[in-house]
């Protein structure tokens, strides 16, 4: 028979147990938020997670992993198979000679496994960004690559642009960047369509501004961000792509912390034209 004590001891462990789990949950929520701001968006084009993450978020715990929850069920694949091809791995010295009509507007079209999703980009306020942009649709560097990094958490965006697919590719050349006061940016918010380019800035040093590379996103549902991340389109056509493929959910690597798209979104071809 269990005695007062014996009794005020389980409900003490009982109580105990409550608040791991609790804190667990809130260290998951905090990692997942890490990795948006320290990988998601100001990507790791060098190695490990940038200092910003460990500095102003919440840092990794080895107990809470071992004692987070198990990864619910993955959804149905709502896309198709990939298209024949190999990934691009070309990379190049410098940034490419601006070569664009800053004055003109040019359209993307990223015909995906999952659909088509169609862009307006903006050379006149972004012309570094965009000329990069068109330069490497136009290698066929974006052909073939998995859109390797979902976030449905606190921030919506899909994240591309690495035929790596780890989160870590770069062309080998760095662009400025561009455009950070534009004024649809309002009270910290990328509004949902809008395409911008993921960086390394560590939300503390100036010497790693100016990091982007081939790396960019796609928002598909208002987010709240510090402006430190090129807005240089929109999307015109494929929302519903992009909420098709949020709607699968994702699903966190417990080693590196990224969260990959259940659905198989991989950019059969990328294209760029004058319009």
């Amino acid at each position: 028979m269990v005695n007062r004590d014996q009794r005020r001891r389980q409900l003490a462990r009982a109580k105990y147990e409550r608040q791991q789990q609790r804190r667990s949950a809130a260290q998951q929520k905090n990692r997942r938020r890490t990795v948006v701001i320290a990988s998601a968006l100001a990507v790791a084009l060098a190695a490990g997670i940038t200092a910003y993450a460990s500095a102003g978020l919440a840092g990794r715990d080895d107990d809470a992993d071992r004692a987070a929850p198990p990864s619910p069920s993955k959804a149905p694949d709502p896309c198709n198979r990939p298209a024949p091809g190999k990934p691009s791995a070309k990379t190049w010295k410098k940034e490419p000679a601006l070569s664009l009509d800053t004055s003109a507007s040019y359209a993307a079209k990223l015909a995906t496994t999952c659909g088509t999703v169609e862009l307006k980009l903006n050379a006149g306020k972004a012309p570094h960004t965009v000329n990069s942009f068109a330069f490497l649709a136009g290698q066929g560097y974006f052909d073939h690559s998995r859109c390797h990094r979902l976030v449905d958490q606190d921030i919506h965006v899909l994240q591309c642009g690495d035929p790596k697919g780890t989160g870590r590719g770069t062309p080998g050349y760095t662009i400025p960047d561009e455009n950070l006061k534009d004024p649809r940016l309002k009270g910290g918010v990328y509004p949902a369509g809008t395409v911008a380019m993921a960086n390394r800035y560590d939300g503390r040093s100036e010497k790693t501004r100016d990091s982007g590379g081939s790396q960019f996103f796609l928002v598909y549902q208002d987010s709240k961000l510090p402006p430190n991340y090129t807005p240089f389109g929109t999307v015109t056509r494929g929302m519903d792509v992009l909420r098709k493929i949020a709607k699968a959910g994702s699903t966190p690597d417990p080693q590196t912390g990224n969260t990959a798209p259940n659905a198989t979104v991989v950019i059969d071809k990328a294209t760029v034209k004058k319009s």
